[in-house]
């Protein structure tokens, strides 16, 4: 029998100095994650086992898409006036929808207006609000900087490769509205579709250009893919001496963690794509996307763990959203409970200006009150940069570097020397955050166009 370690031993620190009061109950909050078969409170799931329920088919198959059956599936949980305005809101809503069971059951049917999956992810039309006159539908200019269709060089040093166009879940914010999902009443999508041919195209401009070195797979989602591809894909890049860093982009564990522990030819081939990296020096990630605390239970905890041990580090990277997570309380808890999993978190990104989805956006003050509120709360490499992806095609900027912010009119201008010098681009906060008087100068074309051209004089004098 091992001896016992002296310092271990009932009252052997009793000459320790506790210099901070004990840590209160809510210090450990990030620990408690709902256990049990929790979605047996949605009617339609009231008799489905934890076997079925962990099924990534049968999640999939049971992924709701319109408010017939998201009726048909919460029942009475939800009074008819909701079910009435979401009807409002799939119809004017920019991105289509489809939500997986996993959601539904952690969305508070108790009040499925405030919740912050429901916001997410289903839209209302009486919390819709008309577009800022600045959004676009890319607002990030990804076709503008592709070479090839679905291939974004941007960096220098890096691409974007979109090999699909559909995901597990359709997030309302989504950056990609302009190709992600099927077509609604307000936007017909650019087709970024599996196609051999438009994959072979973007690998050989990534072969050609002996500076890339570093590749961001997304979509669309990677989770998406078949086994097969995804080993394709991962297996050609690798084979690129150029290529040193690939990430794997995935909303899936945050809303369909039950895939990792499930689907073991979609998991075995990303670990046999990392420990091919890990053997050739080269560095593969997953890269995630999990916004608020309640997105995160015991399978999340699980297929987690399943990637940690066998050698997948995850990355997430969160976006900033109005009565989601612009809180302290709540972003500390979500970067406490994603550490806790071994996530870690990398980048928090301002919401970017895309339409339909004002009703989320925040101001740029929020974001950078919420990381001077959040830095040391937590380890350095567990606290993310907080990022506004300048719109135009800036790329990603610390939201600290603008180079001026108008927080009267709500502008904020940033530049991005090492990507696109010599320009400005500008970001702005959602008109309805701000004075009357300064929404009375956006209502004037050319009181906000002499706005935007004060910003831009401001940033480069």
């Amino acid at each position: 029998m091992p001896a016992v370690d002296p310092t271990l031993a009932p009252g052997a620190d009793d000459d320790i100095v506790h210099l901070k009061p004990p840590a209160p109950p809510e210090a450990f909050a990030h620990r408690q994650l709902k256990q049990g078969e929790f979605w047996q409170h949605v009617p339609a799931y009231r008799e489905v086992p934890t076997e079925t329920f962990l099924d990534h088919i049968w999640q999939g198959r049971n992924s709701i898409q319109t408010p017939d059956k998201l009726l048909e599936t919460i029942q009475d949980l939800a009074p008819p006036a909701f079910i009435e305005d979401l009807r409002e809101g799939f119809l004017r809503a920019p991105m289509s929808v489809r939500i997986s069971p996993y959601m539904i059951a952690n969305i508070d049917w108790s009040n499925p207006v405030a919740d912050p999956i429901r916001t997410q992810f289903l839209p209302l039309g009486s919390r819709l609000r008309p577009d800022h006159p600045g959004l676009k539908l890319d607002s990030l200019h990804e076709q503008a900087d592709a070479p090839t269709p679905g291939l974004t060089h941007r960096y220098p040093d890096k691409a974007l490769f979109l090999p699909l166009d559909i995901c597990p879940v359709y997030c309302r914010f989504c950056t990609r509205s302009y190709a992600v999902g099927m077509n609604t009443e307000e936007v017909e999508k650019v087709q970024l579709s599996p196609s051999p041919s438009r994959w072979a195209k973007a690998f050989r401009y990534i072969a050609s250009r002996p500076e890339l070195e570093d590749i961001v797979i997304s979509g669309g989602d990677t989770y998406q893919l078949s086994a097969k591809n995804l080993r394709l894909i991962g297996e050609t890049l690798l084979d690129m001496p150029n290529v040193r860093r690939m990430r794997f982009a995935t909303k899936g564990p945050a809303v369909l963690p039950m895939k990792i522990l499930t689907d073991h030819d979609w998991f075995q081939a990303l670990v046999d794509i990392v420990t091919k990296g890990r053997e050739l020096g080269k560095d593969v990630m997953l890269h995630t996307h999990f916004n608020h605390p309640n997105e995160i239970t015991w399978i999340t905890e699980q297929a987690m763990l399943r990637l940690f041990k066998a050698g997948v580090f995850v990355r997430n990277q969160t976006v900033l959203q109005r009565g989601v997570n612009d809180d302290a309380a709540t972003m500390g808890l979500l970067l406490k409970r994603l550490a806790y999993l071994n996530v870690h978190p990398y980048y928090v990104y301002m919401h970017d200006m895309v339409k339909g989805v004002e009703d989320l956006r925040t101001t740029i003050q929020t974001g950078l009150d919420l990381e001077k509120t959040l830095r040391g709360t937590t380890a350095g490499f567990n606290t993310p940069t907080f990022i506004c992806d300048a719109p135009g095609g800036g790329g990603k900027r610390d939201i600290h570097s603008y180079e001026f912010y108008d927080r009267e009119n709500g502008i904020a201008a940033y530049t991005a020397p090492s990507v696109k010098p010599g320009q400005v681009f500008l970001y702005y906060d959602p008109i309805e955050a701000l004075s009357e008087d300064a929404q009375a100068r956006w209502r004037d074309p050319a009181t906000a166009d002499a706005l935007i051209a004060d910003a831009i004089r401001q940033a480069t004098t």
